[in-house]
């Protein structure tokens, strides 16, 4: 039995009306515990109303969503308790910061999960040093922090709820290299902490393939594609078609071999690209 599991899910907006417009059609996929996926798809994909589903905040008009083996939207207790289990990031997270204080910010998650006021305070001060803030940072108002700062603070409020999966939907948006690198690490850094499955959902390829060990491809609603990194880049020219981009490498790679070269079209690593072309020019030079 899957850990996570949607079976057959169809949602569709402003359902019975003229403006309907169909977001899923017939998704199934499982997922097991401490698995990493990245989740990709052009905008309008359903990617969005995807990882809402998994948490609960959107009920399938159609089909189901396990998590154990329990259908989530059984009743109204389990939906409420599977939003504690399945932690969702929301992209710019920074804007529904609330509260007067950092720490109470934090706080939110944990105390609606009923916890003791010393175990909320364990878990604020737990997942602030997770994603990197300072204890001065925590009696500050959130309002007061720098942008980075802000988001930290959103995503440790999540994290505060030590949610069995964590769902991200594009944490980096809209940051440098280095404040992307610095949100990766936060979430590899709560993974290792807890154990935790990741759903990660980014435009950005590079983070794609160097974070996940699968990705889920969403096409017009419904999964296009599902496999490990490599299987699913090789498939370059579909991806392209679907109207997505692949790693930088991975484009060269293609062009590489359309040329006639012996290369593998699925690379999505600089440094297996690295190693691919040096073989590849070894190669040439001994049959001179």
């Amino acid at each position: 039995m899957a850990f996570l599991e949607v079976r057959n899910a169809c949602y569709s907006y402003s359902k019975g009306t003229p403006f309907e417009i169909k977001a899923l059609d017939n998704c199934s996929f499982s997922v097991e515990k401490g698995e990493y996926i990245g989740v990709i798809g052009h905008t309008g994909s359903g990617k969005s109303t995807l990882m809402q589903l998994l948490n609960a905040l959107v009920t399938p008009d159609s089909g189901s969503v396990l998590l154990d083996g329990k259908d989530i939207n059984a009743d109204k207790k389990t939906a409420r308790d599977t939003r504690f289990r399945v932690g969702l990031v929301f992209q710019y997270p920074e804007y529904q910061l609330f509260e007067e204080t950092v720490s109470k910010d934090i706080a939110f998650g944990p105390t609606n999960m009923g916890l003791s006021a010393e175990d909320v305070h364990k878990q604020v001060l737990w997942a602030a040093q997770i994603v990197g803030l300072p204890d001065a940072l925590l009696d500050k108002s959130p309002f007061d922090l720098s942008g980075g700062e802000k988001r930290r603070a959103a995503i440790a409020g999540v994290m505060a709820m030590k949610p069995e999966v964590l769902i991200l939907d594009e944490p980096a948006a809209g940051l440098d290299p280095i404040g992307r690198k610095v949100i990766m690490e936060m979430i590899d850094k709560y993974r290792t902490s807890t154990g935790a499955t990741v759903l990660l959902v980014s435009h950005s390829m590079e983070t794609v393939a160097a974070a996940a060990d699968r990705i889920l491809v969403l096409n017009k609603g419904a999964i296009a594609m599902d496999g490990d990194v490599q299987s699913v880049f090789s498939r370059a020219d579909e991806l392209i078609t679907m109207g997505l981009d692949v790693p930088a490498v991975t484009r060269i790679a293609v062009k590489l071999k359309n040329m006639g070269y012996p290369v593998d079209a699925g690379v999505y690593s600089v440094e297996e690209a690295a190693k691919m072309l040096t073989a590849v020019l070894r190669a040439k030079e001994g049959t001179r």
